[in-house]
């Protein structure tokens, strides 16, 4: 048995111990990148933390503590306040706010990792709020920025562009950016009706008058919560935590008027704007100026920020980084190269491309989608050269089939949503995101390559 196929058969191992034993997935991930790595691979201790995704780690801390101070000190329940009367109390037009808001950003240069970090806080801490599915907002998010990530002026759209141009490929940049953008929606679409938006809309709207609180929400407690993938609890069945928190704050008379800017949260607010500020206009990094932020607002604030350290999402820190980690060591002993080689050796072109389109969905799910889309272009060239494929419509469809699935709670996007998320069920939220990204991986590639392979763009 090669050494790349027991890579990948100990990843399915480390899965399937990880949902029948409920131990931490990430934990499992480091002993198995110890194994494999020391005695599959031949690596070294360096050669396995080569792949510990540092920056991610920082990302995922700094952002995770500066939105605990600003949950703390009630900044967020002032931006949800504030949300709430942007749409006139619609809380149903809330999500395509935060879709929109995360296809803008990444649409005018912002890394996707950033802008979600910046946008998925506040989208949550509402979805939190007002009884939201946290598995809607999250993907919203997510797709959101994805949508949005593709325009010719966005980071991956400039490194997918380069790729076409350096490897002598006929390219389209409106052709990309409206494929992603296209897709996308459809999946925000069916995601909101899957996961309750119609309801939302039922349920009318918020006003001042009644602090906040959802028009008919005394009904709203006589009825079984939403899970978060469109079910809901079974009569008797137990209350989840997340259920339980939103039956609490429905209970709690809400304030009748709006939210004080106190001190605290001034400037935590303009924590925030330099946040945005340093990452889309400086290009520093999200993770160590989120840190920095959080620090300084601690030294100045130590009562409202004590708890702050004990909030931020260790067990999602673990989980990620432990699975990052192995991944690192499936690409160090070549996993990844040797999976796309042999595709691309397949004769049938059509086979190889659908095939592709899933090495990169998959891959993607657990590793960099512009590393991903960065390898798996150039092993399209020979048989994008026979010209039986449109190469645009191949490059539109790796490139969507390598984003669109990073709602995976594995991949940098996913883990902001999962970090990001109050008052829910983390175990149970991971498993939906799991599902969830699972989902896309299995059809939304099919997809792409049935609309923009198979008719042969380009």
């Amino acid at each position: 048995m090669s050494p790349e196929l027991i890579s990948i058969l100990v990843l399915a191992v480390v899965f399937v111990i990880a949902t029948t034993r409920s131990i931490n997935m990430g934990a499992l991930a480091f002993a198995a990148a110890f194994a494999v790595g020391t005695l599959v691979a031949d690596l070294d201790a360096d050669g396995i933390f080569a792949g510990f995704p540092g920056d991610l780690f920082v990302v995922l801390v700094g952002v995770t503590y500066l939105f605990a101070i600003a949950r703390s000190n009630g900044t967020t329940d002032w931006l949800v306040h504030a949300s709430v009367r942007l749409v006139r109390g619609r809380v149903a037009l809330i999500p395509w706010v935060m879709f929109a808001l995360t296809g803008a950003l990444t649409a005018i240069g912002a890394v996707s990792p950033a802008a979600v970090a910046i946008v998925a806080p506040i989208a949550l801490s509402f979805a939190a709020r007002y009884g939201i599915s946290p598995l809607l907002m999250g993907a919203m998010v997510v797709h959101g920025a994805q949508g949005g990530g593709f325009s010719p002026i966005s980071i991956y759209g400039s490194i997918v562009n380069g790729i076409v141009e350096r490897e002598k490929l006929p390219g389209n940049e409106v052709t990309l950016f409206l494929a992603s953008l296209i897709v996308n929606l459809v999946i925000a679409a069916v995601v909101f009706v899957a996961c309750g938006g119609l309801r939302l809309w039922r349920q009318g709207s918020v006003t001042e008058a009644d602090g906040g609180a959802l028009k008919g929400r005394g009904e709203l407690r006589d009825q079984p919560q939403p899970t978060g993938t469109g079910t809901t609890a079974a009569p008797g069945s137990h209350p989840s935590p997340t259920t339980t928190a939103t039956a609490t704050r429905e209970a709690t008379p809400a304030p009748t008027t709006a939210l004080p800017l106190t001190p605290p949260r001034i400037a935590t607010l303009l924590s925030l704007v330099a946040l945005v500020v340093a990452v889309l206009v400086l290009d520093l990094d999200a993770g160590l100026t989120a840190i920095t932020l959080a620090v300084v607002l601690s030294a100045i604030w130590p009562d409202d920020s004590r708890k702050a350290v004990g909030e931020i999402a260790w067990p999602t820190v673990l989980l990620i980084c432990g699975v990052l980690t192995y991944v690192g060591v499936l690409d160090e002993m070549g996993t990844i190269t040797w999976a796309g080689e042999g595709v691309g050796g397949i004769g049938v072109p059509l086979l190889a491309a659908v095939l592709l389109c899933y090495i990169g969905a998959i891959v993607s799910a657990f590793a960099s989608s512009v590393g991903i889309m960065g390898a798996l272009i150039p092993l399209a060239v020979p048989f994008l050269a026979q010209g039986e494929i449109g190469a645009v419509g191949m490059v539109a469809a790796l490139a969507v089939s390598a984003t669109v699935v990073d709602v995976s709670p594995f991949s940098t996007n996913g883990a902001l949503v999962l970090a990001a998320a109050p008052d829910v069920d983390r175990e149970r939220f991971f498993r939906q995101l799991m599902v969830y990204g699972g989902i896309v991986v299995a059809v939304v590639p099919a997809v792409v390559w049935l609309l923009m392979v198979v008719p042969g763009w380009g």
